[in-house]
């Protein structure tokens, strides 16, 4: 950082994000289990990829917000999308490069991607 501009900047886009995750309480929803076994098995980078990943498309009637423990450790990290009116998907053992697809897939075209859900891992 180099100058007070640069610093005014970094400000204007953290509040933009901030105010883009708290105003959409009628759209999609992407909660991230940020519990300490989440975070332990890597759900700090997918909050942050998912978050930047909306950001940068200009999505919005999505809000990336962080959950406690959803109670199945086992598949950490996991993600709930939950969109009004439709039954939550669960994504288990999610990775950043699973990311991409679920944006495009399920979020924006409404098809979740069921290979990466709780139920392709229970069979």
């Amino acid at each position: 950082m180099k100058s007070l501009a640069e610093l005014k900047a970094i400000k204007e886009k953290a509040q933009a994000q901030m105010t883009a995750r708290e105003n959409n309480d009628d759209g999609i929803r992407v909660l991230v289990g940020m519990a300490t076994c989440g975070i332990a098995a890597g759900a700090r980078p997918i909050l942050n990829k998912f978050v930047d990943e909306i950001a940068k498309r200009n999505i919005h009637n999505v809000k990336v917000t962080q959950t406690g423990c959803i109670g199945i450790c086992q598949y950490e990290p996991v993600v709930e999308v939950v969109v009004p009116g439709q039954e939550k998907v669960t994504y288990v053992k999610m990775t950043e490069d699973k990311i991409d697809r679920i944006i495009t897939e399920h979020i924006v075209n409404g098809k979740p991607v069921t290979e990466f859900t709780i139920g392709s891992y229970k069979d």
